[in-house]
């Protein structure tokens, strides 16, 4: 039985997206990775983001250097550019990709109580980043998680989101981020 029908979508019915819709699936109804061979190469970024929220003493400590597991920001820096050039493994549709360079930035705002990550990704390629940035962001966010779990266990990891992409064919995107 194909995928659209297990969902119960019916291509028949107005207002209902049409199989040829979905990019990531074949005329069989069947999951496959989108040919990008034909499209023009060119320079792509993305920028996704990503916070961890603490308690007070988790926040201390992770500004103090305290945390027995080590200097948090700089495991977690490292782990969001392991974890983006993981992400054809972890993603099943996403391609490899030659990535030409990968930036992660952690702050710690001490307003919030929070740990805010940036993860910044670039490629000249035929397909974005947008998911190479955001495996990035979540990966050293959960990197936070795992260097403070034994002081804290109710952190929230929050606000995974795009930030901006530039390149491809569908242009660029900029989100509006109010400020706090």
């Amino acid at each position: 039985m194909a995928i659209l029908e297990k969902a119960g979508l019916d291509a028949a019915r107005p207002g209902v997206p049409n199989q040829s819709d979905f990019t990531h699936f074949n005329a069989q109804g069947r999951a496959r990775m989108v040919n990008v061979g034909d499209k023009a190469p060119s320079h792509r970024t993305a920028t996704a983001g990503a916070r961890v929220l603490v308690s007070r003493e988790t926040f201390a400590l992770i500004q103090s250097g305290g945390m027995k597991k080590g200097d948090v920001l700089t495991v977690a820096q490292i782990a969001g550019v392991m974890g983006a050039k993981r992400t054809p493994e972890l993603i099943p549709m996403c391609h490899p990709i030659m990535m030409t360079g990968i930036d992660l930035a952690l702050s710690l705002d001490e307003a919030r109580c929070a740990v805010d990550i940036r993860a910044t990704v670039s490629c000249d390629g035929r397909t974005g980043v947008e998911m190479e940035a955001l495996t990035a962001a979540s990966t050293a966010a959960l990197t936070v998680y795992d260097m403070c779990k034994a002081v804290q266990k109710d952190m929230v990891i929050t606000d995974v989101r795009l930030i901006e992409k530039t390149g491809g064919v569908h242009g660029d995107f900029h989100r509006e981020e109010a400020e706090a």
